[in-house]
C-alpha cells in the first residue's frame, strides 16, 4: 500500500501527521514484512529529511510528530515528558468501563527492568448489544479517552489489559474472543486506539499548541454501528 501521509501541523522546527493505522513509523528488526515506514515516506514527501521526535505503535493511529533538523528533537522530547503536556486518546474497549479510574500500575520493559506507569482513564459512553459473545448473550463495549502520565511501550493497551477492558483489535494483549468476533461478523482486524488530542508548550514560539487528528473512518464506522456515538 501506498500513503500519501496527512500534515496536520507544520512551522519551521516541526511537522506533525496523522499517521494511519498499520504503518511503522521507522525501520524495525521486529517488522520485517513491510518496506514502508512513516519516517521514509515523509522524507519523500517533503523532499529533505526529518527527525521522529517520539513514536506511535504500529497499530496505533494519530498524532505523530516529527522534527526538522536533529537538532531540535531533545527540545520537544524535553517538552513531552513534563506532566504539563496532554495526550489525550480514544479507544473501545470490552465491557463496561469505570467512570473514570487513574491508575498507577508498574509495567515491565522488553529488558525485564520494573517502571512506574499511569494512566488516567474517563468513560465517555457504554453499550450493550445483542450479539452474543461466549457464555453470554449480549456484548457490552465502552468508549473511552486515556491519558498516559508517563511514556513505557504498550502503556495503554497494557493497563487496559490488566484493567481487564482490553481494546479491542489488540494483539497480544487484548481478547481473542472479541477479536475473532469483530472479523467474523464485521471483517474488521484493526485496533481501536486513535492519539488524537496532543496539548503542549511549543519550545521555540513559547505558546500553548492543541493539536487534534481526526480518527480513521473504520474507527468512526464501528463507534455508529456499536452505537458509541458521543452526544
Amino acid at each position: 500500500m501506498s500513503y500519501k501521509l496527512q500534515i496536520i501541523y507544520e512551522d519551521e522546527w516541526i511537522v506533525v501527521i496523522n499517521k494511519p493505522q498499520g504503518l511503522l513509523v521507522h525501520r524495525s528488526s521486529i517488522a520485517r514484512n513491510t518496506d514502508e515506514y512513516a519516517l521514509q515516506i515523509l522524507r519523500n514527501q517533503l523532499g529533505y529529511y526529518v527527525y521522529p521526535i517520539h513514536r506511535l505503535d504500529r497499530k496505533t493511529s494519530g498524532i505523530l510528530m516529527f522534527a526538522k533538523e536533529a537538532e531540535f528533537v531533545k527540545h520537544f522530547q524535553e517538552i513531552l515528558s513534563h506532566g504539563n503536556t496532554l495526550k489525550t486518546y480514544f479507544a473501545i474497549v470490552r465491557g463496561f468501563f469505570p467512570d473514570e479510574i487513574d491508575l498507577n500500575y508498574p509495567l515491565r520493559n522488553s529488558k525485564g527492568r520494573i517502571q512506574e506507569a499511569e494512566t488516567y482513564f474517563r468513560c465517555l459512553k457504554k453499550v450493550e448489544i445483542d450479539i452474543p459473545s461466549g457464555n453470554f448473550q449480549t456484548s457490552r463495549y465502552s468508549l473511552i479517552t486515556a491519558q498516559p502520565k508517563t511514556g513505557r511501550m504498550h502503556q495503554i493497551r497494557k493497563h487496559l489489559n490488566h484493567l481487564r477492558h482490553p481494546i479491542i483489535g489488540d494483539r497480544p494483549h487484548g481478547c481473542n474472543k472479541q477479536n475473532k468476533l469483530f472479523l467474523e461478523k464485521w471483517g474488521i482486524k484493526e485496533m481501536f486506539l486513535h492519539a488524537e488530542n496532543l496539548s503542549f508548550m511549543h519550545p521555540f514560539l513559547k505558546k500553548n499548541l492543541d493539536i487534534k487528528a481526526e480518527r480513521p473512518e473504520i474507527f468512526r464506522q464501528i463507534t455508529e454501528k456499536l452505537g458509541l456515538l458521543e452526544n
